[in-house]
């Protein structure tokens, strides 16, 4: 055999080789880069009248609106049947998105109960099922919250149980973010369940056939980076801080394919009661979320500009009624929005002592921007935003094109 003949034989038996090999799910199934929202029942026409001039960008729309009543029957909180998700619904088919509502409980009784009770997952499983196919819906998003680790098996059952009766129909599973163990519990000792966990990672990478990360309520879980910030006496209360949500998809893509991953994003903000106390040392205390538009008025009122946090979400602090006096903050427009926090770690610093005063976090479209870029570096399949309701920032809809 010539040296060229051999070449074509060589050649000709790794394509052989090539076509014989068994193409993997995740290579059959992959898309350019996906984009999927959450439209929450209790903001529904505000939420389906931003998507719908905006469908082109989204792959997917998800409206929030079932939850497992304790019977293990389904509510439809949103009424998907009726007008605006009527509309909603047309416009996605036409536009070729899918159209996946979520099931959503955070009750972890009620969850541990169902599915560890053989007949009641079965009829779980079967309902679920039926529903998709009766509704023509493109699949179902379920998102099963605050599990028990003793939960772990009977839920990984139940997806497998959902996945073999919706051949045809999409498995979405929203899971929460996990941190590493050494980073979350950065400086103590951590405690002998620190790594047991309620999702099995592997049966929801075989069962699922997208898995949305709730990359989202960071604030301390984190503590290594907590400490990192502590240590250069900056504000730290993160919506979602990138450096974190990155620890977190390196994780999870440990069990999960990349193919199959979603980072979620949220569009809401948080704020805090800080208390700081000489040191300093600041005492973060969760009051309530809100959308950017109830933020943006409130430092408007104040004269306060809102300044970016080192982690990219928007912030700023202001004083309470009761500690203004204490603090020395300038008057008038321009007004930087770190001016409360420092003026008031001045006074806990000069007299030993503490002071209190409210900060503000938010992301925008840049940080939005931030995630997707990060998404993109990582090389997962996508984003899920959380939530679109018409609250969210405007300028989401230019980034996410």
């Amino acid at each position: 055999m010539t040296v060229i003949s051999a070449m074509k034989y060589l050649r000709f038996l790794v394509v052989a080789i090539f076509f014989l090999l068994p193409i993997s799910a995740d290579a059959a199934m992959y898309k350019p880069f996906e984009v999927s929202g959450w439209i929450p029942y209790w903001r529904a026409a505000t939420g389906t009248a931003d998507v719908l001039p905006n469908l082109d960008k989204l792959t997917e729309v998800n409206p929030f609106v079932y939850t497992l009543k304790s019977d293990g029957t389904l509510l439809d909180n949103g009424k998907l049947d009726e007008e605006p998700w009527l509309t909603l619904r047309a416009q996605a088919k036409k536009k070729n998105v899918r159209f996946i509502p979520t099931v959503m409980t955070s009750n972890s009784e009620l969850l541990h109960a169902l599915l560890s009770n053989k007949k009641a997952r079965i009829a779980l499983e079967d309902r679920i099922a039926a529903l998709v196919k009766e509704k023509g819906f493109d699949g179902i998003d379920i998102d099963f919250e605050g599990k028990k680790a003793a939960t772990r098996d009977y839920f990984s059952t139940f997806l497998k149980g959902l996945y073999l009766r919706m051949p045809k129909h999409w498995v979405m599973c929203t899971i929460e973010a996990r941190t590493p163990v050494a980073d979350r519990y950065y400086g103590t000792t951590p405690p002998p369940d620190a790594a047991l966990y309620a999702n099995d990672l592997k049966a929801i990478n075989k069962y699922c056939d997208r898995v949305r990360i709730m990359a989202y309520d960071q604030q301390g879980i984190d503590l290594k980076l907590a400490t990192q910030y502590a240590s250069s006496s900056q504000l730290y209360a993160p919506v979602s801080d990138p450096a974190w949500v990155e620890k977190a998809i390196k994780l999870a893509a440990k069990d999960v394919s990349k193919k199959k991953l979603m980072i979620g994003i949220p569009t809401y903000g948080y704020e805090f009661s800080v208390t700081v106390y000489a040191g300093p040392e600041y005492i973060y205390d969760s009051l309530w979320t809100f959308n950017p538009g109830y933020a943006v008025p409130i430092a408007a009122e104040l004269g306060i500009m809102p300044y970016r946090a080192p982690w990219g979400e928007m912030a700023f602090s202001y004083a309470l009624t009761s500690s203004s006096s204490a603090l020395r903050v300038p008057v008038g427009e321009g007004i930087h929005g770190l001016a409360t926090a420092l003026s008031a770690t001045a006074f806990a610093d000069t007299y030993n002592s503490n002071l209190s005063f409210r900060y503000m976090v938010w992301p925008d479209a840049q940080s939005v921007r931030d995630k997707i870029a990060l998404a993109k570096k990582l090389g997962v399949r996508g984003v899920s935003i959380f939530k679109i309701d018409g609250g969210e920032d405007p300028g989401i809809w230019d980034v996410l094109r």
